[in-house]
């Protein structure tokens, strides 16, 4: 797939979208023109979930890799910024050449939550896929951010040296 704008101005390719947590990484995909993301898989949070998701951007040729930042209402960063960064260079350094962003995420985990609870998820069933659903608000956020503006969204990761 190519990084090159398409007539629209928007960069088709596969995007992977990560919401990082203490316990869990939640990882989404967008289809190949980069329009809509799906849940793909929940990691566990340690040494080989770095692993599983370099391979994931293999297998899936992607483009890009999306990570979500968060911050807090007021747009301040804490210590999961913090993690989520480190987490995020130590993953570039991984995948690299495709490139990896920084996207604000606020309320992702909320929305996930809320729209889980819509469809019916139970809280108890909703633990082991509301990772996903978070990755999956994360990246399609990103995309619409991208669609809308024809830049590339977030923030770029330098990879960890």
């Amino acid at each position: 797939m190519s990084e090159t704008p398409d007539e629209g101005g928007f960069r088709r390719g596969v995007r992977i979208g990560v919401d990082v947590g203490e316990v869990r990484v939640g990882v989404a995909a967008s289809d190949p023109h980069g329009i809509l993301a799906t849940p793909v898989e929940t990691l566990p949070a340690g040494k080989r979930d770095k692993e599983r998701l370099a391979a994931l951007v293999a297998e899936r040729e992607a483009v890009e890799v999306v990570v979500g930042l968060p911050r807090g209402l007021n747009g301040r960063e804490g210590a999961a910024a913090a993690k989520a960064r480190a987490y995020a260079r130590r993953l570039a350094a991984m995948v690299a050449p495709v490139p990896v962003r920084l996207v604000d995420e606020r309320m992702s985990t909320v929305t996930a939550t809320r729209g889980l609870q819509a469809s019916g998820v139970r809280a108890k069933q909703g633990r082991k896929v509301v990772d996903q659903a978070a990755a999956t608000v994360i990246l399609q956020t990103a995309l619409e951010i991208e669609r809308s503006s024809g830049r590339p969204p977030g923030l770029p990761v330098d990879p960890e040296r």
